[in-house]
């Protein structure tokens, strides 16, 4: 890794030299809030943002994505033979900038679970055409962020670059070498002298006090905590609240739950497969042949998802499923959070601090 620092003001140029051959996304001022969108001009991009409503998780998991389309046509002999053609988007070369570390913990847990194993060529597709630029969180975004609590306050290895705003520059962390000569060759970048790394480690240092601790318990003890509290009263408190609505896991940075769908056409000779984001909080997710539903109550649902969140997630990929985002929370029309269910079911199980 290297550093290298520019001048805030030659950000606009940075941006303006991306554009003639990259689709730049970045977060931007909507009616709604802050949105990752495509960046059509430098004075679009809004570094200094809160959160956005969706992470950057749909450039890389759109939201619907055909998976190929078939044809039932018939053989040399005349027999019925159905024709299955993959389908791969044209993805185009991508700049993200403005990634909070939050959402990089995101792409970092999606990089296990579509990158390792059985590769998803889909998203492998879309990753490997995509640049992350990030950016040092040196405030909290609003009260309902809880990541120092998730240890997501510092950036994991995901980026290609990494700025950190160092008052006059922008400190930059090149993390991959595709990401170091993104940054040469579209700004007039320096090597950071001694006295700039030293700046920079006071800036992240002074960062620390700004951010609250909102969980009772560590982050490590959020697996045992679950298992102890499995039957606890708790569930079923929040199923009486949860409507049940998916808003949650919508804007979660790391849900990957998805459903599939054969698409036909008029012909019933031509379709596609294709895969649509899908939430664990609706009840047909668990809904099965025969009628039987698994998880048929707003209670077992709202369980299993906090379940995946802090405990079967890092069982299966190592890392925890909780960015500390605070979208859900923000998401959630009856004010259920990760913090105060975590913090309400320590209370019950008498968890101490350590245990």
């Amino acid at each position: 890794m290297s550093l290298y620092m520019f001048p805030k003001e030659k950000l606009a140029a940075f941006v303006e030299a991306l554009l003639p051959n990259y689709r730049v996304v970045g977060p931007v001022q909507t009616e709604y809030g802050y949105a990752f969108d495509d960046i059509a001009s430098p004075e679009q991009l809004q570094l200094d943002y809160t959160t956005t409503v969706l992470p950057p998780k749909k450039y890389f998991l759109p939201q619907r994505e055909v998976l190929f389309n078939f044809s039932n046509e018939a053989d040399d002999q005349g027999q019925p033979h159905l024709d299955v053609r993959p389908v791969y988007a044209d993805v185009e070369p991508t700049v993200i900038f403005g990634v909070h570390t939050c959402d990089m913990n995101g792409i970092m847990l999606y990089d296990k679970v579509f990158a390792e194993g059985y590769k998803d060529e889909h998203y492998a597709a879309r990753r490997e055409q995509t640049y992350v630029i990030g950016i040092e969180c040196l405030r909290p975004c609003d009260s309902a962020a809880f990541c120092k609590d998730m240890g997501t306050l510092t950036a994991p290895p995901v980026y290609d670059l990494h700025m950190t705003d160092v008052g006059d520059y922008y400190m930059v962390d090149a993390g991959t070498g595709r990401g170091e000569q993104l940054l040469l060759d579209h700004v007039p970048a320096t090597m950071a002298r001694k006295e700039d790394i030293q700046q920079l480690g006071h800036v992240l240092s002074a960062k620390w006090p700004n951010f609250r601790m909102r969980l009772k318990m560590s982050k490590d003890q959020t697996p045992s905590l679950l298992t102890l509290g499995y039957r606890a009263k708790l569930w079923e408190e929040l199923g009486e609240k949860c409507l049940a609505c998916g808003s949650c896991t919508n804007v979660c940075p790391t849900c990957f739950c998805f459903d599939v769908q054969d698409e036909l056409d008029i012909t019933m000779e031509n379709g596609a497969r294709a895969r649509i984001w899908d939430s664990c909080q609706l009840r047909e997710f668990a809904l099965v042949a025969g009628g039987h539903n698994f998880r048929e109550t707003k209670a077992s649902r709202v369980r299993h998802r906090v379940m995946r969140k802090g405990k079967y997630i890092k069982q299966v990929h190592g890392l925890l499923g909780c960015t500390g985002c605070g979208r859900c929370e923000r998401a959630c029309l009856v004010d259920i959070t990760i913090p105060g269910t975590l913090n309400a079911l320590s209370d019950e199980m008498q968890l101490e601090p350590g245990d």
